[in-house]
């Protein structure tokens, strides 16, 4: 909502900033209405009859706009939390790391099915650097129609097993992850979707400076600079 073309331009530019987006699916600070992330039927103070918005998927759009960094973790999750954070850190760019947070006084429990240890093993998928894409005794493969689709092992093919890769340069298969999330989160991969080198707005404008400024100067006519080329006199 507010902040939205920041965010994606930001994201966009790789600019140096670690942007934490904490999602409780409502507007907590606001008293209680629905916000950009809230589920289709959620009833709040400002959708009485229930949500008709399509809510965004933050780790979709951040790789959309080919963020250089997209995580997301749980905010009960002390562990896991800490090496995302960590990671985020670390990384030289743009990180968008979102965070499920549960919102006590207007959408109490929304992720309690994560929380909850039993539940939520056979509703995580833990991305990890380098290894296949799992959910307990279950396989993420590579589907023609569905893009990737979750199917026990023993009715996987081994050669369209999905196997992470953060470091990607094409965030395509981090972004068909994105989309196994469910509305009932029976499929929500924790971790980090992407983290790849590429250069910094920061970087990029101190370089332009610092060459400007080592360019000798060929032209300290200040008249014909400001008059430019397309410029003209007309007489009488």
């Amino acid at each position: 909502s507010i902040g939205g073309n920041h965010l994606i331009h930001a994201l966009r530019r790789n600019v140096n900033l670690k942007i934490l987006l904490f999602n409780n699916e409502i507007y907590g600070l606001t008293k209680g209405q629905y916000s950009p992330t809230s589920r289709v039927g959620q009833v709040t103070k400002s959708t009485p009859l229930g949500s008709v918005d399509q809510p965004f998927n933050p780790v979709s759009l951040a790789l959309g706009a080919d963020a250089s960094f997209v995580a997301r973790t749980l905010d009960s999750d002390r562990k896991h939390l800490t090496t995302v954070l960590r990671a985020a850190a670390e990384h030289r760019g743009s990180a968008l790391v979102e965070i499920y947070q549960n919102c006590p006084i207007f959408n109490d429990g929304a992720f309690d099915v994560l929380k909850d240890r039993t539940s939520a093993e056979a509703r995580i998928i833990q991305l990890q650097d380098g290894e296949e894409v799992t959910l307990g005794d279950q396989v993420a493969v590579w589907d023609e129609v569905s893009g990737i689709r979750i199917v026990p092992r023993d009715q996987a093919d081994p050669a369209r097993v999905v196997v992470h890769h953060p470091d990607a340069p094409d965030p395509s298969t981090a972004y068909a992850l994105s989309r196994l999330d469910t509305p009932d989160l029976s499929h929500v991969p924790l971790g980090i979707f992407r983290n790849v080198t590429r250069p910094t707005y920061d970087d990029a404008v101190r370089d332009q400076v610092a060459s400007a400024q080592t360019t000798p100067i060929t032209d300290a006519d200040i008249d014909a600079l400001l008059a430019g080329q397309d410029t003209w006199t007309v007489t009488a």
